[in-house]
């Protein structure tokens, strides 16, 4: 379930990349899967490990993949261990809205992002994120959880500020818009809820058929979870 278009971002055979706060690893993956040579960044050891494990398994049936390199990396949005232009192609992906300054955050993917380089950002919709928000008090109070929602023109605005010139924007998972109104009914902790079993089984099918993702393309004109913004750097 990828949020990034990899061809918009014009993922290439050999790009030195960043996956930042790469969770599970599904971006990573895909990376690798191209053979791109993937850093995968977080600051949960456990997404780490998960990534690992994912992309060793790929490297065992995808021929570009055994070729390529990655590293799993401990790291921090707002302080990133890289050197200056390091990277050919940067991924960021439901990051921006848990960091504490996120003008920083972002200058300091445009600062490890090499000149011409190419990188998505992406972050839940100013509307799904006030949906949630009215549905239930634990959306904004849970620890860990968001601390700002964006227009598209805000976080663009500080990407253009960072150096970063906007050449597309797209918008990606209306399911998951459902998804997490179901959620704030029955309770964001309440997994076990049969409404929230029953509709992860139909996300699930998602991933496999053809005409769900079709259909899914088509509601993400109304109601997508995120959106992302893509730029390429001065």
């Amino acid at each position: 379930m990828l949020t990034v278009d990899f061809d918009r971002l014009a993922v290439n055979e050999g790009n030195i990349v960043l996956d930042a706060g790469c969770g599970f690893g599904r971006h990573s993956v895909e990376f690798i899967s191209r053979g791109a040579r993937v850093v995968s960044m977080d600051l949960d050891m456990e997404s780490l490990r998960q990534t690992r494990f994912a992309i060793e398994e790929m490297k065992k049936v995808n021929n570009k993949a055994a070729s390529s390199g990655y590293m799993a990396h401990v790291g921090d949005a707002l302080n990133l261990p890289f050197k200056d232009n390091t990277f050919d192609r940067i991924i960021c992906s439901e990051v921006m809205e848990h960091v504490d300054n996120d003008f920083k955050a972002c200058g300091e993917l445009a600062r490890v992002l090499k000149q011409n380089g190419m990188i998505a950002i992406t972050v839940p919709t100013f509307f799904s994120e006030q949906i949630y928000d009215v549905l239930t008090h634990e959306y904004y109070t849970s620890p860990g959880g968001h601390v700002r929602r964006y227009m598209p023109k805000q976080l663009a605005a500080i990407m253009r500020d960072n150096g970063l010139e906007v050449y597309g924007i797209g918008f990606k998972h209306s399911y998951h818009t459902i998804w997490w109104m179901i959620r704030s009914v029955v309770g964001l902790h309440n997994a076990g809820h049969p409404f929230t079993k029953a509709y992860h089984k139909f996300l699930h099918l998602g991933l496999y058929s053809n005409t769900m993702r079709r259909i899914e393309g088509f509601l993400n004109y109304f109601f997508p979870k995120s959106v992302v913004i893509y730029a390429w750097k001065k």
